[in-house]
C-alpha cells in the first residue's frame, strides 16, 4: 500500500507540472488559436535564471521574481516578433514559428548559460515528510499548492476581472471584441505574457527537486501537449485534470512496468487520446453548418 502511495505521490508532482505548462498551452490556444510549442522554453529559462541570477548573489524569492518577469517579456517579443507579423498564415504556418522560436530559445540558453545540470536550494528544506509509510519533499508540496494556486487565480481573473472577460470575448470573436472596444492585439500579447509567466514559475518550483539544463524544455511541452490535449485543449480544467492524470499514469507506468517506458507514456496517450476523442475529455464536440 504504501510503494502504491509513493507513486501517486511522485504521480501527482509531476503532473502538477505538466497542468501549469499545458495551462500556458490553454491561455495563447483560446486567444489566438496558435499552439505554442515554445512553452517549454519559459519553464526551461524560469529555472535556468532563476539559478543563475541566485548564484550571481540575488535573495532567490527576487531571483525567481525576476525570471518569471524575463520569462513574460520573452513572451511578449515572441508574440510581437513572430506570430502578430504572421496573422493570418495557416495554422501549420504558426506551429513551424514556435518550433523555430523554440529551437532559437534553446541555442540562445546554451550560449548565455552552459550546458551543465542546475539545482538551487529548496523553500522549505530537504526533510521527506512521511505520509502512511510513502514520503514526499516539501519542495512537491509547492509545486502541487503552486499549480493549484494558478488554475483558481486563473478561474478569478477570467470571472471577476474586466481584462479577463475582454480575454475570454477576444478568444471566442476577434472581430466582435473590437467592435465594442476591445483591443484583440493587446488581449493576445497578455496572454503570451502570462503563459510565459506561468512556465517560469512552474520551472522555478519544480528545479529544486527534478533539476534544470538548456534543453528541458522540449520534453517538458511535449508532455504539457499531451496533458493539454488529454484534458481537452482551450479548457483551463481540462489542462489541470489532464497533467495531473498524465502524472500518475507517468509514474504508475515506471512503477509496476518499467521506467524504459516512463518518457513514452505521453505520447501514447496522446495518440490514443487523437484517436478515440479529439476533443478531450473536457472538450465539446463541435458541429459546423454548411
Amino acid at each position: 500500500m504504501s510503494e502504491l502511495l509513493q507513486y501517486l505521490l511522485s504521480g501527482v508532482t509531476v503532473g502538477a507540472v505538466y497542468a501549469l505548462v499545458a495551462l500556458g498551452f490553454t491561455l495563447i490556444y483560446n486567444v489566438s488559436d496558435v499552439v505554442n510549442f515554445a512553452q517549454g522554453e519559459f519553464v526551461m529559462l524560469g529555472g535556468m535564471i532563476t539559478f543563475f541570477a541566485w548564484r550571481a548573489g540575488i535573495p532567490l524569492p527576487l531571483a525567481a521574481i525576476l525570471a518569471i518577469v524575463v520569462a513574460a517579456s520573452v513572451g511578449v517579443l515572441l508574440n510581437k516578433l513572430a506570430i502578430e507579423p504572421a496573422r493570418g498564415a495557416p495554422v501549420a504556418s504558426l506551429v513551424v514559428i514556435t518550433i523555430g522560436a523554440s529551437i532559437f530559445l534553446r541555442g540562445a540558453a546554451q550560449l548565455v548559460f552552459d550546458k551543465q545540470l542546475h539545482r538551487f536550494a529548496s523553500f522549505s528544506g530537504d526533510d521527506p515528510i512521511d505520509i502512511f509509510g510513502a514520503t514526499i519533499l516539501p519542495q512537491s508540496l509547492w509545486v502541487i499548492a503552486g499549480a493549484v494556486a494558478i488554475f483558481m487565480l486563473l478561474r478569478l481573473f477570467f470571472a471577476r476581472t474586466l481584462t479577463g472577460k475582454a480575454v475570454l470575448a477576444t478568444a471566442n470573436n476577434r472581430m466582435a471584441a473590437s467592435l465594442v472596444g476591445i483591443n484583440p492585439g493587446y488581449m493576445t500579447t497578455l496572454s503570451f505574457a502570462a503563459s510565459a509567466a506561468i512556465g517560469a514559475l512552474a520551472g522555478v518550483l519544480v528545479t529544486p527537486i527534478t533539476l534544470t539544463s538548456y534543453d528541458l524544455g522540449v520534453a517538458i511541452a511535449l508532455k504539457g501537449f499531451a496533458a493539454a490535449m488529454l484534458g481537452g485543449m482551450g479548457i483551463p480544467i481540462g489542462a489541470l485534470v489532464g497533467g495531473l492524470l498524465l502524472g500518475l499514469i507517468e509514474a504508475l507506468t515506471a512503477g509496476y512496468v518499467s521506467s524504459v517506458y516512463k518518457d513514452a507514456v505521453a505520447f501514447v496517450v496522446l495518440l490514443a487520446v487523437l484517436f478515440a476523442m479529439p476533443q478531450g475529455l473536457f472538450g465539446r464536440k463541435t458541429m459546423d453548418r454548411v
